[in-house]
């Protein structure tokens, strides 16, 4: 996550009398409880009322009614063991298969159903691995596009794989073919592109990858986390969506989310491999100790059957027709935005999105200014940093429920425009530029709360950690070295998650 530069329709994150509240000597009544609880989430993003445009993937009423009956009539449940409760082994194959016949996958496609985007991610990491391994390859190494997810930066890490970064091309963002070509050695194990990226929303040219994975005999993963749901319900709309799944040969594995577009409870995920030797690559067993025989299809060994079951309802209660309205919904939306801001001179949209993941860039706008203008008329947008190629830009990304909101959203987008352009923010001082110049990783934690008193956070007991109005903290953020970005936000959770 990023140091919550997100524009915010909340208060900022603040430590104003927050102490982490000890276990009471006597219980609580229920209505105390949930008083206690209400009272806690007042300052959370709304997920209701369409004017998030990231986090939220709001189906309606109907569909929330339906997942969480079942997460209720599942939250006891453990998926530790499928042998002890035979009716998620069933729930699970249920899923996989729908998911699988969605992908265009073969009897001999497999899969796992994983708590979310990032575990699947890195299950396919460590696949990688394991089968890099068996061959042989001692120093494994991961050809990874800068536009790639952070999951597999995480990934990479945790299981000891060097990540290759690969170009884009500065125009599409898709993925530099001839650099990825170039950086193919004896050591890659796996190969990764999008469809689509989060960032822009664009596809990477995946039957070239996979052409080219075949050839050379490495794995090619597709992250269809956010894309692989929707993306085949916009092809049968009309929309021109290229082959991405497993009719593309050379793709070996591809990861869904079930809880973005298929509105599934969070975290609801599943990982599809093209076969069942590479998935054994992912599992984990242990019989080496005196308690029961560990074997895990995932990352976690005790997990809720809640997630599952619910992904299980809302697949059979939306069905496919369900899900094609609701992918209407969000193409006319797309479009809507995709012209409404491409007619303001002072924006442009980079790349070509193919679904509704939108990223708007300026040369003549202070995008994170633009940020805080939309935040002050109520709207949650992602404020994106420069990198890779890609300039600092505001992200917007379309679901049912902020569909219904593009119009007044165009129109307020035009107003902050305006009003920015007529009120430019100075910009960070030149005594904060120079800070943030000479800030390394090794100083931030002495740094940290100097910085953020600089652009007009921290304040102690009775103030925010953050400035409500950000422009200023992500100008100086985007300044920062990868590394000392990191640093950062360390520093930040660790200040975040006090006890």
């Amino acid at each position: 996550m990023p140091l919550d530069t997100r524009c915010h329709v909340a208060t900022p994150l603040s430590t104003k009398g927050v102490h982490a509240m000890a276990m009471p000597q006597q219980g609580m009544s229920t209505d105390e409880v949930f008083a206690r609880l209400d009272e806690y989430r007042q300052d959370d993003l709304p997920v209701k009322g369409g004017r998030a445009w990231g986090f939220v993937y709001d189906a309606g009423p109907e569909v929330d009614a339906v997942k969480q009956r079942a997460v209720v009539t599942y939250l006891g449940k453990n998926g530790l063991d499928p042998t002890v409760f035979p009716s998620l082994e069933r729930l699970e194959n249920d899923i996989l298969a729908i998911a699988r016949d969605h992908l265009n996958g073969g009897e001999e496609v497999v899969g796992t159903f994983t708590s979310g985007g990032t575990e699947s991610c890195m299950l396919a990491v460590k696949a990688a691995r394991e089968r890099g391994r068996a061959k042989g390859i001692e120093e494994p190494e991961l050809l990874l596009p800068v536009t790639a997810h952070a999951a597999f930066h995480k990934g990479a890490r945790y299981f000891g794989v060097k990540v290759v970064p690969v170009a884009v091309d500065p125009e599409s963002f898709m993925v530099d073919l001839a650099d990825l070509e170039a950086k193919l050695g004896p050591s890659t194990v796996l190969m990764v592109g999008s469809a689509a990226g989060y960032a822009h929303g664009v596809i990477d040219p995946i039957e070239a990858m996979g052409k080219l994975a075949k050839e050379r005999d490495v794995l090619l993963h597709v992250d269809g986390c956010i894309g692989a749901w929707l993306l085949p319900f916009l092809a049968e709309l009309g929309e021109d969506i290229p082959p991405f799944d497993f009719r593309v040969p050379g793709v070996t594995s591809i990861s869904m989310d079930l809880h973005k577009y298929a509105y599934a409870p969070k975290g609801s995920s599943v990982l599809l491999f093209r076969d069942a030797e590479l998935r054994r690559h992912s599992y984990f067993a242990c019989a080496g100790w005196t308690g029961y025989s560990v074997v895990n299809t995932t990352m976690q060994s005790t997990k809720s059957a809640a997630p599952l079951a619910g992904a299980w309802a809302v697949l059979h209660y939306l069905g496919h027709e369900g899900y094609r309205k609701l992918a209407a919904s969000i193409r006319d939306a797309t479009r809507a935005l995709l012209e409404g801001i491409e007619a303001q001179e002072d924006l442009r949209i980079l790349g070509a999105p193919k679904m509704g993941l939108i990223a708007i860039a300026s040369d003549t706008v202070e995008v994170f200014q633009l940020c805080d203008a939309l935040a002050a008329r109520g709207w949650y947008v992602q404020p994106q940093l420069a990198y890779g190629g890609s300039p600092k830009n505001v992200h917007l990304m379309v679901e049912p429920a902020n569909a219904r909101m593009a119009e007044p959203f165009l129109a307020d987008l035009a107003e902050c425009v305006r009003e920015v352009k007529a009120s430019p923010a100075e910009g960070p001082n030149e005594m904060l530029v120079q800070a943030a110049k000479m800030l390394t990783p090794e100083m931030v934690e002495q740094r940290f709360d100097e910085l953020i008193a600089m652009v007009g956070g921290g304040g102690g007991e009775e103030g925010g950690m953050l400035p409500k109005e950000r422009a200023g903290l992500n100008a100086v953020i985007d300044m920062l070295s990868t590394e000392t970005k990191e640093a950062l936000l360390k520093e930040f959770m660790s200040k975040l998650y006090r006890a």
